[in-house]
């Protein structure tokens, strides 16, 4: 490289490295777009609406939140893998499904989870919950097999979620069912076609249905984690229910696109963990069915990676074929 060119680089790198820190000082100077991964009404539609009202009320700047769904959340991600780093994108995640899992279930993801994002924080950890129709007359997971097995199959479950499918696909194979596969785009359709009849039960995120299990309109049959969540505390464990060797504990994180400055990531991570240890927060997160999770952008980076394989072979066991 010419001397001329050699020191333009080396001024433009000096400038970049002065520039960033001043950048990350007046962050943020304008409005914070969190984009959701699912639709409207949806647990983790809830759940971002909740956290970016308590970011703006912090910040004193506006929490735009934009609904990207489809392919199983690949849309939101590879939205924002290809966002500008600068701060003014980022995304609260199930990252156990539309990272780990998505790995294994897509024969190609438009982005890499690892590559393509900088982890900021983890944020809660939950368990799916398998209902079924508040008027069906099963009450118990042992119940719900002896039912599905009448009908080899003929039966089916809805979900919209890599997690709902590798929780209702691990039961299937450890309680030798022959039940078909409903996906859903929305929470609407999934709970119209339960109600109605033409699925069997369904596996969803506990944010989504803890307010149908209240009124009774679902039924809460277990939980996929390896114990009881706060928020159902009556409703048993897969394994509890006689279902050996099960644990689908997803867990959910704030990421935003790889290569935003450091203090930039900082500073979202500060304002998320005071958002957390308010007792508002530890309230909301148990009425969404979830626990508090803690960790650092290098935690959930370990987590991610561990999950990986974890869910891969999760995945496999439930011999579930990659799209």
């Amino acid at each position: 490289m010419p001397f001329n060119l050699r020191l333009l680089a080396a001024a433009c790198a000096a400038a970049l490295s002065v520039l960033s820190p001043a950048c990350a000082q007046d962050y943020p100077a304008r409005e914070i777009h969190s984009i959701v991964n699912f639709p409207p009404g949806t647990g983790m539609d809830i759940m971002n609406r909740w956290y970016g009202a308590k970011l703006s009320e912090l910040i004193g700047k506006p929490v735009i939140v934009e609904n990207k769904p489809g392919a199983l959340g690949n849309i939101a991600s590879e939205y924002v893998a290809r966002s500008k780093p600068d701060g003014y994108t980022i995304m609260i995640t199930p990252a156990s499904s539309t990272f780990a899992t998505a790995m294994s279930v897509f024969k190609k993801l438009p982005f890499d989870p690892v590559k393509d994002f900088a982890p900021v924080m983890l944020i809660s950890k939950l368990g799916f919950v398998v209902v079924v129709d508040g008027k069906n007359p099963v009450n118990t997971i042992a119940e719900l097999t002896a039912a599905l097995k009448k009908k080899p199959g003929q039966g089916a479950y809805g979900t919209g979620a890599n997690t709902g499918i590798v929780a209702a696909e691990l039961y299937k194979v450890r309680a030798g069912l022959e039940s078909n596969q409903v996906l859903y785009k929305g929470l609407y359709e999934n709970l119209l076609d339960l109600y109605g009849g033409q699925i069997d039960f369904a596996a969803l995120d506990p944010t989504s249905a803890f307010e149908p299990i209240r009124t009774g309109k679902l039924k809460a049959l277990a939980v996929t984690s390896a114990t009881r969540l706060g928020s159902l505390p009556n409703v048993p464990t897969m394994q509890e229910a006689g279902i050996a060797d099960y644990d689908i504990s997803p867990w959910i994180g704030l990421v935003v696109p790889a290569g935003t400055p450091q203090p930039i990531i900082d500073k979202l991570a500060a304002w998320h963990r005071k958002i957390n240890s308010t007792e508002d927060a530890k309230k909301t997160l148990l009425q969404f069915g979830m626990d508090p999770l803690e960790g650092d952008g290098a935690a959930m980076t370990a987590l991610l990676k561990r999950d990986i394989g974890r869910w891969a072979e999760f995945v496999r066991l439930a011999k579930i074929q990659p799209q």
